[in-house]
């Protein structure tokens, strides 16, 4: 039985009909019985206070039993890659029984790390390239034929056919994609910086087929192969570019033909957004494109009745994770059928317990293993679309594109027999007073450049000016072992009363929205001259760009700007931040920053600090190299301090 199944008898118990709502609510205010008092601190304080009176397990809530952490893990000194081991390296056995050291295990380690983020992105274009390429065979919907064109004219390609274009679009990338590791990939020539693609070269970093560099360095980290840890970490370098120019800034391309592109907006985020008289569907994940005809079929009408005769007004997908932030960054387009953002991955299990979700549709990662007691007991039914977030106790229905109908029919219907089945029997615990309403969304990089007038210079002018004394973008994961979200609030409020413009995607997006930092009246919380700017645009000091793929989309407005300076990106006041990263994507991300030679900041090292020649080449030698750096501080205002200065120096250097 779950750990807290006598904590739910204890809120079945609580449960009492509120005049307010005609519906079955919760009075957390009584509640004797919550597992733990004791959760993590929140950036986001009412979420926080909820998640404490909670009856319900959450990462918040482990949090504390996982504290004491391996103090060799963190280092990066553990090797457990055969059975001699696991062996852990110190002063005094600085070598395991192979004869490895702890600049092999590390770098070893730290490789097979970002091969493995490596992958996860590549999948996820690929499957984003087969559904362009199916839209073009099943002469399906196009969303936007501007964004179709432009991927013709980026790959040189010249086909007048709509169609025919997204298939060929669609087969370059993949063949891209499927070339072995030793032969380069075309398209990053085509999509890559000039001033970097050069620097790359030199290096001898180009990579081969990305599927083919992933697979080439999983064997290169298994027992006994490679001990070289250099040329292990200029392999992360190889893994970063093809992670970047695919995973991050060809998926956010294709998906804005099928989807639609991004439109700047007002639109509502946190838990204010679920709205209990519709069938409520969770999204989580980072594939989009795989439930697109989904979306459409739940507004047909035969569907719709269906619902209405279930006792529901209609269907409302609420977002959570990076493909609700993907939803919010199109949401113009999807007015009558997403409800808005509610959070990111770490407070998936809150919105859950909330009792107005009735299914999760899941297809990628970022989807806790900790829902899965919760939908059991809430009685929430899970469905994964792709094999590989396969939940222990949910249905996998492949989505293939070919039987879309049946197979999406098929889930329309299992979600609601849930809804018949839960309502009226499981108790409402709303949270309509979390978040806000007049969040700034649909920040891309070709609706900002639209917002400013079709140009960058506008945007220059700012930054020559001093009016903006650069940029900074926060970016990546949400994570709650050194708190939820509270280094990247932290970071962003002292950037920005530095005058500093914050871009943010990622899971730290959600986590910034929530907290109000996203709206026009965040204005207050900057500089004197970021603040006057701000006010003057009406905008707030932190832009969003959506998922943690948007990451691609920062990377498109900084080489666009660098490219109208003549420089290269390393010259600009630009740095990135990924304060609480949290996954071996998010290494992956780091290493496509690095290859572009940008400052990164992480709040907590990677598991490498016990090799001093890798942590030399990560914070010290790489500035050397392709002019990137990371740089480790767990404190806001210190980070601040440091990434100012780093700011302060680019611009002296521009002569700015």
């Amino acid at each position: 039985m779950p750990i807290f199944a006598g904590s739910l008898l204890s809120l079945f118990q609580a449960a009492r009909f509120t005049k307010k709502t005609g519906k079955e609510e919760l009075s957390m205010m009584n509640c004797t019985d919550c597992l733990s008092r004791n959760t993590c601190p929140s950036a986001d304080k009412p979420m926080e206070e909820y998640i404490r009176r909670l009856p319900l397990e959450t990462a918040h809530h482990r949090v504390q039993g996982q504290s004491t952490k391996c103090g060799f893990g963190l280092q990066g000194v553990c090797c457990r890659l055969c059975a001699n081991g696991p062996c852990r390296v110190t002063p005094e056995a600085p070598r395991g029984i192979c004869g490895a050291n702890a600049d092999t295990i590390v770098a070893r380690n730290f490789l097979r790390a970002v091969a493995a983020g490596s992958g996860c992105y590549i999948h996820v274009v690929e499957n984003t390239a087969r559904q362009l390429k199916n839209t073009g065979l099943h002469r399906d919907k196009i969303r936007s034929e501007k964004a179709l064109q432009r991927l013709g004219e980026l790959f040189g390609i010249d086909e007048a056919d709509k169609y025919a274009l997204c298939v060929r679009v669609a087969d370059a990338v993949l063949s891209d994609l499927y070339r072995p590791e030793y032969e380069p990939m075309e398209l990053v020539r085509k999509l890559a910086y000039p001033p970097r693609l050069e620097r790359w070269e030199k290096l001898g970093i180009l990579p081969g087929g990305a599927k083919g560099e992933v697979f080439q360095n999983i064997v290169k980290t298994s027992t006994n192969l490679s001990s070289d840890p250099v040329e292990m970490l200029l392999s992360c370098l190889r893994l970063g570019i093809s992670t970047g120019i695919y995973g991050l800034q060809l998926t956010n391309l294709l998906n804005d033909v099928v989807l639609g592109d991004p439109e700047i907006r007002p639109a509502p985020v946190g838990m204010n957004v679920i709205d209990p008289d519709y069938i409520n569907i969770l999204i989580t994940g980072h594939q989009h494109s795989l439930f697109t005809y989904i979306q459409d079929r739940l507004l047909e009408e035969d569907v719709l009745e269906k619902a209405k005769a279930a006792g529901a007004k209609g269907f409302k997908l609420v977002g959570c994770t990076c493909v609700g932030q993907d939803l919010q960054l199109r949401g113009a387009h999807y007015t009558e059928i997403f409800d808005g953002h509610a959070g990111n991955n770490y407070i998936s299990e809150a919105v859950l317990s909330c009792g107005a979700i009735d299914a999760v549709l899941s297809e990628f990662n970022c989807t806790l293993p900790g829902i899965e007691p919760i939908c059991e007991q809430l009685k929430i039914k899970q469905i994964c679309l792709d094999v590989v977030a396969k939940k222990a106790n949910a249905e996998y229905i492949p989505f293939q594109y070919e039987t879309r109908r049946e197979d999406g029919d098929r889930i329309i219907d299992e979600i609601i027999a849930a809804y018949r089945e839960r309502r009226g029997s499981m108790p409402m615990n709303l949270f309509s007073e979390h978040g806000n309403k007049n969040t700034l969304t649909g920040v891309s990089e070709g609706s900002l450049k639209a917002f400013l007038g079709g140009s960058w210079k506008p945007l220059i002018d700012l930054i020559v000016s001093g009016k903006v004394k650069g940029l900074a973008g926060v970016v990546g994961c949400s994570s709650v072992a050194y708190g939820h979200d509270t280094l990247t609030a932290a970071l962003t409020r002292e950037l920005i009363s530095r005058d500093i413009l914050v871009l943010t995607a990622g899971c730290s997006s959600g986590g910034l929205e929530n907290i109000g930092m996203m709206t026009p009246e965040a204005a207050e919380l900057a500089g004197p001259n970021l603040r006057a700017v701000c006010k003057q645009l009406g905008i707030p000091p932190v832009l969003n760009f959506g998922p943690c793929l948007a990451i691609g989309r920062l990377e498109m407005v900084a080489t666009e700007i660098a490219a109208e300076l003549h420089v290269d990106l390393p010259q600009l006041p630009l740095v990135f931040s990924a304060a609480q990263w949290l996954e071996e994507q998010a290494l992956a991300d780091g290493a496509f920053a690095l290859a572009l030679g940008l400052p990164l900041h992480l709040g907590v090292p990677p598991f490498m600090t016990g090799s001093s020649l890798a942590t030399k080449i990560l914070t010290e030698d790489m500035l050397e190299l392709t002019g990137g750096q990371v740089i480790i501080d767990p404190d806001g205002k210190s980070a601040a301090d440091r990434l100012e200065a780093i700011i302060e120096e680019k611009r002296r250097a521009l002569h700015i």
